[in-house]
């Protein structure tokens, strides 16, 4: 049986512990004995002072760095003669990936062989027409029409070496080579050697330098107020337990994505081990210290009733009262209070329920 005592004018309340006795000599235990065993299992924990520390859960997953991605597109149709790749290698600026035949390149090419033949062609007629100018032979007219003639054809022959370069590398016979554009790894592949390419299908391929990547954060309208640019974030993933990495939130996106009807926040990371792959999920955790300082106390020491939130205070080593608090906030196991309780006061963080039910039924 619980038996309380009220202490009129302070509201305190006492607990006494009273067992019913067997009544065989020696096995008498007596209600101070029972009290001192009850009170040695109530742990109590002097509520704190300190800022608030709030902790905020996003989640989210990595991207390329879309400034050092390339894709690409063919710019004429034909069919893959041969790739040099598969999806994940890494490839260096300048090698070769892929060699394509087309029947438009083959033209670009004889454009080519009749230009060169042209400039060849006009240098020979430039320099018999100096010559005969040297020696009075021909006019000033007709030697500056000479020149003008060589300028025409290394134009139409440097006009069809830049169409050349645009597609790649002349093979010769309707092939050209495609080189990487850049160091990185192959992240998408859309073509095979006998593979048919055409100038509206996917992008062949895809090099992405993953040196850097960009962690995208979904932000919901209700942590507008928490999230800020320039917040340090620590990253997870469940590829890497135990593992936590530290980055920076560089941009809050300031428009809602239309099917997520989440902000995004961009992290930016750099990825020398290459832990980070595209596409993989990770959890973002934020923290905000407010200016303000507040009374905390171990979450575990609230006792939650009838919609409200209590403490139990032990005002002596055999007093205990029941408190209601409100709340200010939650971080992990500590929760900060808004009102209800005071700096240094006793908490009981141990047999609080068994006091609490005692002191709300008597």
């Amino acid at each position: 049986m619980i038996k309380k005592q009220i202490n009129k004018g302070l509201g305190i309340f006492c607990i006494v512990l009273l067992f019913s006795c067997s009544g065989k000599t020696g096995s008498e235990t007596t209600p101070d004995k029972i009290n001192k065993a009850f009170l040695q299992n109530v742990k109590t924990v002097k509520a704190g002072l300190s800022n608030q520390n709030e902790e905020l859960v996003l989640t989210g997953k990595v991207e390329y760095n879309p400034d050092k991605v390339i894709n690409y597109v063919s710019l004429v149709s034909g069919i893959a003669d041969r790739t040099y790749f598969s999806l994940g290698d890494k490839v260096q600026k300048g090698q070769t990936l892929l060699d394509i035949r087309s029947s438009e390149l083959s033209s670009l090419q004889s454009e080519s062989i009749v230009s060169e033949s042209d400039v060849k062609i006009a240098q020979r007629e430039l320099q018999t027409a100096r010559s005969l100018y040297e020696d009075s032979m021909l006019s000033e007219k007709e030697l500056l029409e000479a020149q003008a003639k060589l300028k025409q054809a290394q134009a139409a022959y440097n006009k069809t070496r830049s169409d050349i370069a645009v597609h790649g590398i002349n093979k010769g016979n309707g092939t050209f080579s495609i080189k990487a554009p850049m160091t990185g790894y192959i992240v998408n592949k859309n073509v095979s050697s006998g593979s048919t390419v055409s100038t509206d299908s996917e992008p062949l391929f895809t090099v992405a330098d993953l040196g850097t990547v960009w962690i995208t954060a979904n932000v919901y309208a209700g942590n507008l107020l928490f999230v800020k640019e320039g917040m340090d974030v620590a990253i997870t993933t469940l590829s890497y337990p135990g593992e936590v990495f530290s980055g920076k939130i560089n941009q809050l996106s300031q428009v809602f994505d239309p099917e997520e009807k989440v902000l995004k926040a961009r992290i930016i990371m750099s990825n020398k081990e290459m832990k980070f792959k595209p596409e993989m999920s990770v959890v973002i955790k934020l923290k905000n210290e407010a200016h303000e300082q507040f009374v905390y106390v171990p979450s575990d020491a609230l006792v939650f009733d009838d919609d409200r939130h209590f403490v139990v205070v032990e005002e002596s080593p055999d007093s205990f009262k029941i408190r209601e608090v409100s709340l200010r906030g939650h971080n992990n196991k500590t929760t900060y209070i808004a009102s209800g309780l005071s700096e240094g006061e006793n908490v009981v963080v141990k047999n609080q329920l068994l006091i609490y039910s005692g002191l709300k039924e008597n």
